[in-house]
C-alpha cells in the first residue's frame, strides 16, 4: 500500500466548490434510486447497495482532488441538508451517515489521503452509512408503516414492504451494500485509468 502524505490544511475556495459539485452529483444519483424505490419495495430496500455501486466515481474523484480532512464530512453534510430540504430526512440517517463520515475521515487520515486502499475502505464505510434511509422500517415498523400510508403510499406497497423487511433481508442489505461499494470503487479505478488520468482530471 502506497501512502503519500499530503496537505491537511483548510480547504480553499476551489476545493470547497469541488466538494459541492461532487456532493450534488452524489445526491442526484441518490435521487434516482429514491424515486425508483416507489416502484417496488425491494428497490427501496436495496437502495444503499445500488447507490454504493453507482457513486464510486464521484466519491473517488473527490478523494483525489481534495486530499484534506473534512472533505467527506462536508459531502455528507451537504447530502444530509438536501435530504432535509426534500423531506426525506430522518434522525436515523443523520446518525448512520454522520458516523460513517467520521469513520471514513479517520481512515483517510490514517492512510495519508492518497492511498488507494485507504480511500476504498473509506468509501465502503461511507456507503454503509446510507442504510439509515431504509433502517427505520426495522427500528420503528408500525410507526413507519403508518407514516408512509399517510404520505399516500398504496396499501399493496405497504404490505409487500412489511413482508420483505425481515431480519434476513437486513443482513442481505448490509452485506450487499458492502459488496457493491467494493465493486463501485473498482469501477471507478477503471474509469480513472481509461478516462480521467488521460484527461488530466486526477
Amino acid at each position: 500500500m502506497n501512502v503519500q502524505k499530503t496537505s491537511t490544511g483548510k480547504m480553499n475556495g476551489k476545493e470547497l466548490i469541488t466538494v459541492g459539485i461532487f456532493s450534488a452529483i452524489y445526491f442526484a444519483i441518490n435521487l434516482v434510486f429514491m424515486v425508483a424505490g416507489g416502484i417496488h419495495p425491494i428497490i427501496w430496500l436495496m437502495m444503499p447497495a445500488f447507490i454504493a455501486l453507482c457513486t464510486g466515481v464521484p466519491y473517488m474523484l473527490l478523494c483525489a482532488k481534495v486530499p484534506k480532512t473534512g472533505a467527506i464530512t462536508l459531502m455528507g453534510l451537504i447530502t444530509g441538508l438536501i435530504y432535509f430540504a426534500t423531506g426525506t430526512f430522518t434522525i436515523v440517517i443523520l446518525l448512520t451517515f454522520l458516523a460513517a463520515c467520521i469513520i471514513a475521515e479517520i481512515i483517510r487520515k490514517a492512510t495519508g489521503y492518497k492511498s488507494t486502499v485507504g480511500n476504498l475502505f473509506s468509501y465502503v464505510v461511507f456507503s454503509v452509512g446510507m442504510i439509515g434511509s431504509p433502517l427505520p422500517i426495522w427500528l420503528f415498523r408500525n410507526d413507519f408503516l403508518t407514516q408512509i400510508r399517510e404520505q399516500g403510499m398504496g396499501e399493496h406497497y405497504v404490505q409487500v414492504l412489511d413482508g420483505l423487511a425481515t431480519g434476513k433481508m437486513l443482513v442481505i442489505m448490509i452485506l450487499l451494500t458492502i459488496i457493491c461499494a467494493f465493486v463501485g470503487s473498482g469501477l471507478s479505478k477503471i474509469m480513472f485509468r481509461k478516462h480521467f488520468e488521460k484527461a488530466g482530471m486526477v
